[in-house]
């Protein structure tokens, strides 16, 4: 079975709701490192069916070899059977954990696919303590992924809302995994996003979208370039 290209390796530049195929090659024509493709129960739109985001992964893997981005499953699953099932659906080997899952259980994902790659989201705003998850997940995850509750909607990332920056600069404080700032990030502001809170990565997702609800080239080349020019030096 085809397997994704996986990495470990930091800065990350994450765009998440890939829709096509074309969007998949935009987006890493123009240096996205990682792939968020929402998947399976609870999200709110599945862009993509498992089948055909596999096909999406084996087309880059063809296309762009060993500089194809990291497709990453994101899912409120929260049983590991169902999330490595997901998975390997998808021909993916990356997950970002985004719903309400035990500690439990993702040391038992980590325990039972010790290759994967684990990123766990942390909502600002729906997790009252962010550090104190964060402490309890570490062991068990490669990355943190700071997103944003929309207290209208209920919605948990993909609101196009900023969140208390001060909540994420601590975690990268902290030490306790590299960080990846989500939340209503785009051209416009990652930047500041950066210099504010030096994150490991960023994602974004519907900050590069136009009215169709597409990515757009153009914020999508400006915001690559600019997180990229300055993320390397997020970590020091």
């Amino acid at each position: 079975m085809f397997r994704n290209h996986i990495t470990r390796t930091f800065p990350i530049v994450q765009i998440a709701g890939i829709r096509d195929l074309e969007e998949a090659r935009l987006l890493a024509a123009h240096g996205c490192t990682h792939l968020g493709f929402p998947m399976g129960p609870g999200v709110v739109e599945e862009d993509l069916p498992p089948f055909r985001a596999e096909r999406v992964v084996q087309a880059l893997h063809r296309e762009f070899g060993s500089h194809a981005p990291c497709c990453v499953t994101i899912t409120y699953l929260s049983e590991p059977k169902d999330i490595l099932r997901l998975l390997d659906a998808a021909g993916m080997r990356a997950v970002q954990l985004h719903g309400r899952i035990a500690v439990t259980q993702a040391a038992r994902l980590r325990r039972e696919r010790p290759e994967l790659l684990i990123f766990k989201s942390l909502v600002v705003g729906r997790d009252q303590d962010v550090l104190a998850q964060a402490r309890a997940f570490a062991p068990h995850v490669d990355a943190f992924l700071t997103d944003t509750h929309n207290p209208e909607t209920g919605a948990d990332g993909a609101t196009g809302l900023v969140h208390d920056w001060d909540v994420s600069r601590a975690l990268v404080r902290s030490g306790l995994r590299p960080v990846i700032l989500a939340g209503g990030l785009g051209p416009e502001n990652v930047v500041q996003a950066v210099r504010t809170v030096r994150p490991a990565g960023v994602d974004a997702h519907t900050g590069l979208e136009g009215a169709e609800g597409k990515k757009d080239a153009q914020k999508v080349r400006t915001f690559c370039r600019r997180a990229l020019r300055l993320l390397p030096n997020a970590a020091e």
